[in-house]
């Protein structure tokens, strides 16, 4: 007896000593919520069947776009990349971040929304295994505005970005009457040419309908000669009739999935934590 008591308790420490996401089998989309300034952010989290603790996992941010501002933290996996997951799991072989920005009076991720958000990710790197040399950025229409705010405020964090319908100029939202400041600020000059010098290192994958209505597609075309003249590996891919849901096409991709997935952030570079030729599809 006195045996089976003390194997007990080893196992009872081993257990004890094993990381979260070791301990728990809990895969899919899951709930979960920080605390920031006082404010809850609800937010989802995907955990692939697959999950093994013992690997290193790709982690990915996804910033959802103007229309999707609320705090029930389950919005954000109504479409968009949560959508391709469910579609095409096998393509998405990643933690994936899902964070929810509330409607604060800020242009969405340009401000505690992005600094929740990278918390966020910071937490799930931690639990659950994630590689820090993949770390992908991702953003659909003002979640592409808010990945490069982060972008620029972070740029050596983020191994790749993947950005549909995005925009990185001082913007006027048409639907929720939102002010977006320059990506860059003024004293850098003209602001393409300034996000390209400053994330050059940063492969970059744009995707754009060419009849949007709301984010013109000479938005990307603008950032891609930018990045393409700064001599950065820039690829752009421009929807044929298109509108502003041009992330269907390019989250549903394999191959931009598999693009996605076979980049790493070079080993030697440090991330910095601060708060706040063309491809076809």
């Amino acid at each position: 007896m006195k045996h089976w008591f003390s194997a007990l308790a080893l196992w009872v420490m081993a257990f004890a000593a094993m990381p979260a996401a070791a301990r728990s089998t809990q895969t899919g989309f899951l709930d979960r919520a920080i605390i920031l300034h006082g404010v809850e952010y609800r937010y989802q989290l995907y955990v692939p069947r697959a999950f093994d603790p013992t690997r290193r996992w790709p982690v990915i941010l996804a910033l959802h776009g103007g229309g999707t501002l609320g705090t029930n933290g389950i919005q954000p996996t109504s479409g968009g990349l949560a959508e391709a997951i469910r579609q095409f799991p096998d393509r998405y072989p990643a933690i994936v971040v899902f964070p929810h920005a509330h409607d604060d009076g800020f242009p969405v991720w340009q401000g505690p929304n992005g600094e929740a958000a990278l918390i966020e990710l910071d937490r799930a790197v931690r639990e659950f295994s994630g590689d820090q040399n993949r770390v992908y950025l991702t953003g659909l229409s003002a979640g592409g505005n808010g990945a490069w705010y982060l972008a620029w405020r972070n740029p050596t964090r983020f191994a790749v970005a993947l950005m549909v319908c995005s925009w990185v100029r001082a913007f006027h939202g048409p639907t929720n009457g939102k002010d977006y400041p320059a990506i860059a600020p003024a004293a850098e000059g003209d602001v393409y040419a300034a996000v390209a010098r400053r994330l050059t290192p940063m492969p970059v994958w744009l995707v754009h309908g060419d009849a949007d209505p709301i984010i013109d597609v000479g938005e990307s075309r603008h950032l891609y000669a930018a990045f393409k003249s700064a001599g950065a590996d820039v690829r752009l891919t421009e929807l044929p009739g298109v509108g502003h849901s041009a992330w269907d096409a390019a989250y549903r991709s394999a191959e931009i999935a598999a693009w996605l997935f076979a980049q790493r952030r070079h080993q030697s570079v440090s991330p910095i934590m601060k708060p706040p030729g063309a491809g076809g599809i």
